[in-house]
């Protein structure tokens, strides 16, 4: 009898040392997902105007795992895409994810009209160009996604995402270059500012400059738009060599048929000179350094799947995901992203940046550059 009642006086001991630290889990558990009171307060700012607020990372993840699926159609080529859903699926494996790229004025437009008329059902993560910035924007889920950031919920740069409207991530960026034939001028002579191709020696069709002046328009942060138009027309002045296309201005270049290229794309540039056997391209970062956001995306009003929309976003500005751009573009990371070819490159340098105050505004500032340079710009 004793010895039976020493076997239940045990038992009992250690069901109920099983429920205090039962108990313990539980309530430690507890405080642990306790969001912070900053969190708390932000997310009732936010949901107040009506913006969708998520309390923790966690609760991202618990609601995508729910949803199961993701649909993303977005300008990025269709193998860095596909190197994006392998590098999220595995690490998400519970979100099914179908992507598809979608690149060029004809396409945005018919897209954005589709917007309009409530056709588009099945996407949730979608490009936002630049071109018709404000359009897209009735048609956007007010994600508060730059508070999220804020607040250390979503983990990407702050700069990556649009503080105004809170709901678009820009995942890449562009700078522009100043890129040469050096057999046929040496790098010195090469502008090391903007202002130098007014030089005399560069008058009369000395130099390349494209038609859509993405490069010029972007100086208006660092200068001002009436020094911009200034300076705009003065360069039309110069009787330059009009063009259009980077890539194929550059492959020209490798013939000798231009000198120097005003502004193209530092990746582009980058992508030509690693294919140069014949070791004739070289570029120069003339100064302010334009520096351009690229890849905007965001979140549809009409998105299925806004938790693993999120996800993906986040996992876009990631480390991993800048990897998969640098290396698959290449050269097309974001210059806020650490250690990134783009962020190396403007370390220490005067730079013109096209930031979210500029970047809605930049078809104006287009148009305002190409009536300085003298000619008609077609209509959208």
């Amino acid at each position: 009898m004793e010895i039976c009642s020493l076997r239940s006086a045990a038992r009992l001991l250690s069901l109920t040392l099983v429920l205090v630290l039962a108990s313990f889990t539980a309530t430690f558990t507890l405080f642990a997902a306790e969001p912070s009171p900053g969190v708390l307060k932000a997310k009732k700012e936010a949901e107040a105007k009506g913006y969708l607020f998520a309390a923790s990372h966690d609760e991202i993840v618990a609601k995508a795992k729910q949803e199961g699926k993701l649909n993303v159609i977005v300008s990025l080529d269709a193998k860095i895409l596909k190197a994006l859903a392998d590098g999220f699926t595995k690490k998400y494996p519970f979100i099914q994810v179908r992507v598809e790229e979608i690149r060029g004025i004809d396409a945005y437009t018919r897209q954005l009209q589709e917007l309009k008329a409530g056709l588009v059902k099945d996407v949730d993560v979608n490009e936002v160009d630049y071109d018709y910035y404000n359009e897209y924007l009735p048609h956007l889920k007010k994600v508060d996604m730059y508070g999220m950031v804020q607040q250390r919920v979503l983990q990407m740069a702050p700069q990556m995402v649009d503080p105004i409207n809170r709901n678009i991530v820009a995942v890449g960026s562009g700078i522009q270059v100043s890129v040469f034939n050096k057999k046929l001028i040496s790098a010195d002579k090469v502008p090391d500012t903007w202002e130098g191709f007014l030089k005399p020696e560069f008058k009369d069709r000395k130099f390349a400059l494209g038609i859509r002046p993405k490069d010029v328009a972007a100086l208006v942060p660092a200068w001002g738009l009436e020094k911009t138009l200034d300076f705009a027309r003065k360069l039309s002045a110069q009787n330059p060599i009009w063009v259009s296309g980077d890539t194929r201005t550059i492959t020209s270049m490798l013939g000798g048929e231009y000198t120097v290229f005003f502004g193209p794309n530092f990746d582009s540039a980058l992508r030509a000179k690693s294919k140069d056997k014949m070791d004739v391209l070289d570029y120069k970062f003339s100064e302010p350094v334009i520096v351009r956001l690229n890849e905007s995306e965001a979140i549809l009003t009409s998105a299925q799947n806004p938790y693993a929309a999120l996800l993906w976003l986040e996992f876009a500005a990631s480390p991993e995901g800048q990897k998969v751009l640098e290396e698959g573009g290449p050269y097309e990371g974001s210059v806020f992203s650490q250690g990134t070819v783009q962020e190396k490159a403007v370390r220490g340098r005067k730079q013109s940046v096209v930031d979210w105050q500029h970047y809605p505004r930049m078809p104006e500032y287009i148009k305002k550059v190409v009536e300085a340079y003298g000619f008609p710009r077609a209509e959208k």
